[in-house]
């Protein structure tokens, strides 16, 4: 329809444009006619063209509104994961700093000490077997202290030798040495 209203107006124009003055001054109504023929397309086209830009600006600002939610979007999603990624990053520290006892790694710990105390830089002392009478001294030995005895008290009670420089004394200590381990 604005094809139509275009045409109508430019034709009229025209025909006022390239139209002797002289052939539409003699006939006035001709004259008229065709002034209102242009002026009428003229209105139209102007209505035209204001719906159209009307239009267009419309579009224009619906394509901004999207652009700008678009750009809203991708800049909410880049603040999400800086965010969820600082609050990782807070965790994992917090984490070094206080590290919370995990049975596991408890357990991985403990082995560990384990590993280094019993390491094999230590020479190993192999005890040499102990005989029966041995072995039963060494458990009367071991009752006694856990009765809370003392080691001076032990050797007078089993060896019957009482604390001095005596030489079955010494002797008793010895063989309480010996049993014990020390």
């Amino acid at each position: 329809m604005s094809l139509l209203k275009l045409s109508a107006l430019t034709i009229s124009g025209i025909t006022l444009w390239l139209a002797p003055p002289a052939i539409l001054s003699r006939k006035i109504p001709m004259h008229n006619l065709v002034q209102g023929i242009a002026l009428v397309s003229a209105f139209a086209c102007c209505f035209e063209a204001r719906r159209t830009a009307i239009a267009l600006g419309k579009s224009e600002e619906f394509e901004a509104m999207e652009q700008r939610a678009i750009t809203g979007d991708a800049e909410d999603e880049l603040a999400t994961s800086v965010y969820v990624a600082e609050q990782k990053r807070r965790q994992e520290a917090e984490q070094i700093l206080n590290p919370t006892p995990n049975p596991n790694d408890t357990v991985l710990l403990l082995e560990r000490a384990l590993a280094l105390s019993s390491s094999e830089s230590e020479p190993e002392i192999s005890e040499p077997e102990l005989t029966s009478e041995e072995q039963e001294l060494a458990e009367k030995i071991m009752n006694l202290k856990v009765r809370g005895y003392g080691k001076v008290k032990i050797i007078l009670e089993l060896w019957g030798a009482s604390k001095g420089g005596s030489a079955k004394y010494k002797a008793a200590e010895a063989e309480y040495r010996r049993l014990v381990g020390e």
